[in-house]
């Protein structure tokens, strides 16, 4: 590995990547409000999905995607604005999902393995922190395809640690939250956040 990166290449792109996914965003906020609500063993496949659905798309970006946008930049707007909306619409779900303490409770339903796979293809966080770290830690052309691999690789860990922090997070909550009326009001205010994580990527360039 030390003949792609050096060791203080790896720790630099560790480090920014933990920085990144452990910061308040569409994911976290989501697997917190589920945790909560749904418990930790329901919260796992949305956590799986982020896992490994962010280093897939990773690879698709630092393999080609990223180049695409760069030609048509059009496309990378038009997704920009239907990840937003898709946000938009999570929040209001998760705002109106009822404060059930019983968390074998199957009226509501936490996200499936799938649906939080794809939904880093509409997440604009994900999109910014993908684009960024391919375009500054690949170093050399020539062998950009295992430096995005190793990348890939690094943020699998980097999620695995945030999105168990961040469910565990929710679940911890519970011991202190007894009234389901609390769990509910506790999920509008995540639905706020969400929207108000979405407001940079609304307002930027």
């Amino acid at each position: 590995m030390s003949q792609f990166y050096t060791f203080t290449m790896i720790l630099s792109i560790t480090s920014f990547g933990l920085a990144l996914t452990m910061t308040p965003g569409p994911n976290n906020i989501m697997l917190l409000s589920s945790g909560l609500t749904f418990g930790y063993k329901r919260t796992l496949p949305h956590a799986l999905g982020v896992n490994f659905g962010f280093p897939a798309m990773v690879i698709c970006v630092g393999l080609g995607v990223g180049k695409l946008f760069e030609i048509f930049p059009f496309i990378y707007t038009a997704l920009k604005m239907v990840g937003i909306c898709y946000l938009l619409w999570m929040a209001w779900h998760i705002a109106k999902t009822k404060g059930s303490l019983d968390t074998a409770n199957k009226k509501d339903k936490p996200f499936t393995f799938l649906q939080a796979a794809l939904f880093q293809w509409v997440n604009p966080k994900a999109w910014m922190l993908a684009v960024t770290s391919t375009t500054t830690f690949i170093t050399d052309h020539q062998i950009a395809s295992i430096q995005v691999m190793i990348i890939a690789c690094i943020y699998f860990f980097c999620a695995i640690f945030s999105t168990n922090s961040w469910s565990l997070g929710g679940v911890m909550l519970r011991r202190f939250i007894q009234d389901e009326r609390f769990v509910q009001i506790f999920n509008i205010i995540m639905a706020i956040l969400i929207v108000g994580s979405i407001l940079p990527f609304v307002y930027g360039q």
